[in-house]
């Protein structure tokens, strides 16, 4: 069987709104996009790491963690650009058979994590991947119960059927049905045979805001730094 051709692009647009310039974000001694860079590169999955963006200041960050770069047009850099044109545009410059979408805000993304949503997906024969956030919780939709009853008495949390949430750290696609999807249709985000990966608690750290950084940052400081064992309150000796 042919290894599939696995291109990685890592879109890093220069507006935002609630954190700005947020992929050059200084975060814990580098840009944060950086963090996301060196988890593709050392996830020795990929036969091409890009990174596709709509202002050139990014082909120096491009450049300084050696992989590719390429500026898209700058329509489809604004707020309002739809995933599914930056993604046929890219395909369009960059041919392969399997594109993923490594989300350069989701900085706390492992490399063995990002390999492995990326064996699954091939191993399930996907045509289209998101990965979600796992949680088992009582959940409201539209203010009704999602997942539990409020009929007689509450349900103990570990008797909850999980829900999931999309996080986007990682989006991915085959190339064939994604281009043939969308031209029939104008769209092909979610086509074909799709499936859905629970990611690391980490990697649903997504910065948007000022405090998911100072998160990350804490976040990334003790997972670097010597795990100490766990310690308890005097009390615990009485348990004994």
């Amino acid at each position: 069987m042919t290894k599939p051709k696995i291109i990685a692009m890592i879109p890093a647009r220069i507006g935002s709104e609630r954190l700005k310039y947020k992929n050059l974000r200084m975060l814990l001694g580098k840009p944060v996009i950086a963090h996301v860079i060196d988890a593709a590169k050392n996830a020795d999955i990929f036969d091409r790491i890009v990174l596709n963006s709509d202002d050139q200041v990014f082909e120096k960050i491009a450049g300084r963690y050696d992989i590719d770069f390429y500026a898209r047009p700058r329509e489809l850099g604004s707020s309002e650009a739809k995933s599914d044109d930056v993604v046929v545009d890219f395909m369009g410059h960059f041919p392969g058979d399997i594109l993923v979408w490594v989300n350069p805000i989701a900085p706390l993304q492992r490399p063995g994590e990002i390999a492995d949503v990326i064996n699954y997906f091939i191993a399930e024969e996907l045509d289209s991947l998101i990965t979600v956030k796992t949680e088992q919780v009582h959940c409201l939709f539209d203010g009704s119960p999602l997942n539990f009853s409020d009929k007689g008495l509450f349900a103990k949390t570990q008797d909850l059927m999980p829900v999931q949430s999309m996080v986007y750290s990682i989006m991915m696609w085959r190339y064939d049905n994604f281009l043939t999807h969308y031209n029939e249709h104008g769209y092909a985000l979610l086509s074909g045979k799709v499936g859905y990966f629970p990611v690391h608690r980490d990697s649903t750290v997504i910065l948007k805001y000022e405090e998911d950084l100072r998160m990350a940052e804490a976040i990334l400081s003790a997972r670097d730094g010597d795990t100490a064992a766990p310690s308890y309150d005097p009390v615990v000796e009485d348990l004994n």
